[in-house]
């Protein structure tokens, strides 16, 4: 009997091992060229597995995920896991010449990571030019087996990607501006799950469709893979409950439209009607700008169409009603402050938001545009057709090296990068008021050097050079906790008396508001090298982007793990 019990035991313990440790999942990325039709426009697309949006992946809370990355295309190309912590696995963290050198043309490489800590909605891109566009798709994290969402299980979950269609190949478009130093040319439409709906010309075919039933609860996981815009997004006489915000639970709160910036993810839920309505529901999604340039100022739709209960004898779909939501000014940046700070982390014993109370060192960083001269002998058609468009971090419009910065950081190379990040402004000025005269940027590849676990606190400021705009802010490796935001000029003596350290919300992706400023806070305790950048591409593009190193910690699991035997070589 004892022995019989001993085995039972064994096997248990065996079970919740096996629980506990997760699984492996194994997915495989071929990189290739699809044709695309769009607005009845055919183009090349570069896509994963042929498909548009590309495919998801799904794992579990404490899963290891083996992605094997080949590229098919002339293009040099990365994948980034946004969001995932990639705890002491830089290496498989996709920023190309951040974190590696690019997978070349008939190469491949294997990502190879744990989802630790981590449920929710998150996302995959291209990470490198504006490949993006076009690669990209949903990560979906199960909580552990056995572990319940803190809300209401869903009757059924829908993923909701946001995107952006150019008629022509998006490439060309940031290669040609950032010769001539211009605005790039703007998208041709927005997308929900890459169909752009029926407002676009040559487009009613191709709208998504959401069908549900009444009186049921649906999840719908919304990623916003758009490459430049902010996206204001409403279902007509519906609202939701806001329940995640990048794979971090929030204290729900009803709204009936928000707002979310490329990077983000947001989970709600919608509850369907109790009966059936007698018509159809647009989908809106149109952007949030507040800048100067131009922009892409159109709106994607999708349908909600509610099933009929008999199927028969009812008016056919096309015969209902369509109600249009109603969605914020394009330049609603108070509609923008009072939803972004409805977001708190649940901050229970569960799902603690372990803010940092005190911290070791303070940075205070200004974010925008800026200038570079205009090359000798040449003409630009930046501003005043005598300059080329930059955007910097603290005045350094970053340059990308030709060597990945953590192969340098790991292998002591000198000379690809400095560590002379400048922790303030070099000449400080009224960020919020009229510019300066003099708006050239400094260009370079430097970066701030932190020891491991360095609770740190970051003021980011807009500034009004070239037009006072939001600029939504993503750090890799790293989720942080927005601790304050607001207008104007930060106040280091007044604004950190109403910093919230109680339930801050905790994210990978924080918009830095037009004319305003966000605090963050975080523990720098995953080793590696980390991008910081704004996660409009065209700012990307032109240098407003930034890395932090991480030095390892004591223990043995907190330390840069050695790099991969097939990491690729620039």
């Amino acid at each position: 009997m004892a022995a019989s019990h001993m085995l039972f035991c064994f096997w248990v313990l065996l079970l919740f091992m096996n629980n506990a440790a997760g699984e492996t999942r194994h997915y495989k990325f071929n990189v290739e060229y699809h044709n695309v039709t769009r607005l009845c426009h055919t183009r090349t697309v570069l896509t994963v597995n042929r498909k548009f949006p590309g495919p998801r992946l799904v794992a579990r809370e404490g899963d290891r995920v083996i992605v094997k990355v080949v590229n098919h295309i002339a293009n040099n190309v990365t994948i980034h896991w946004h969001g995932v912590r990639q705890l002491t696995t830089g290496w498989s963290d996709g920023p190309s010449y951040i974190t590696q050198c690019p997978i070349q043309t008939n190469q491949s490489y294997i990502y190879n990571f744990t989802i630790t800590g981590q449920r929710g909605t998150l996302w995959w891109h291209a990470h490198i030019s504006w490949l993006r566009v076009s690669i990209y798709g949903p990560i979906i994290i199960l909580p552990k087996r056995n572990e319940s969402y803190p809300f209401a299980k869903p009757d059924k979950e829908v993923t909701i990607m946001f995107g952006e269609w150019f008629n022509s190949d998006p490439e060309a478009i940031i290669s040609q501006a950032l010769q001539t130093g211009a605005g790039p040319n703007v998208s041709d439409a927005f997308t929900i799950n890459g169909y752009p709906g029926p407002l676009y010309n040559c487009s009613s075919k191709d709208t998504y469709k959401l069908k549900v039933k009444p009186g049921k609860t649906y999840l719908l996981r919304l990623i916003n893979a758009a490459l430049n815009d902010e996206l204001f997004f409403s279902i007509a006489n519906h609202t939701v409950t806001v329940v995640e915000g990048d794979a971090v639970y929030t204290k729900p709160f009803v709204t009936d439209k928000l707002v979310i910036t490329p990077g983000q993810t947001t989970n709600v839920l919608l509850k369907t009607k109790p009966e059936f309505p007698n018509a159809n529901f647009l989908m809106a999604a149109r952007p949030y700008f507040t800048g100067q340039g131009t922009f892409d100022n159109s709106t994607t739709v999708g349908i909600l169409e509610y099933e009929h209960p008999s199927h028969h004898n009812h008016k056919s779909s096309k015969n209902l009603t369509i109600i249009q939501p109603v969605l914020p000014p394009i330049n609603a940046t108070g509609f923008v402050a009072n939803f972004t700070g409805k977001f708190r982390s649940l901050g229970n014993a569960k799902y603690p938001a372990n803010v940092p109370k005190t911290v070791d060192k303070k940075f205070f960083f200004t974010v925008g545009l800026g200038t570079n001269p205009c090359p000798k002998n040449t003409t630009c058609q930046g501003p005043n057709n005598s300059s080329k468009f930059a955007a910097s971090v603290n005045n350094v419009s970053f340059q990308l090296p030709t060597i990945a910065i953590l192969q340098a950081h790991y292998f002591g190379q000198n000379g690809v990068y400095t560590t002379d990040f400048p922790t303030q402004p070099l000449i400080p000025f009224n960020y919020t008021g009229t510019p300066p005269n003099n708006t050239n940027v400094m260009n370079g590849t430097r970066s701030v050097v932190l020891p491991f676990n360095t609770s740190v606190e970051l003021v980011m400021q807009d500034t009004s050079i070239l037009g006072a705009e939001s600029h939504p802010l993503h750090l890799h490796g790293y989720n942080f906790f927005i601790v304050g935001q607001g207008f104007g000029n930060y106040d280091p003596n007044k604004d950190p008396l109403k910093f919230n350290l109680v339930d801050p919300m905790e994210r990978n992706t924080a918009g830095v508001p037009a004319g305003g400023w966000i605090a963050i806070r975080f523990f720098a305790d995953n080793p590696g090298g980390w991008f910081m950048h704004c996660h409009l591409d065209v700012h990307t593009s032109w240098g407003l982007r930034m890395a932090w190193i991480v030095l390892d910690g004591p223990g043995p699991n907190q330390k840069l793990q050695p790099p991969p035997s097939d990491l690729p070589q620039c």
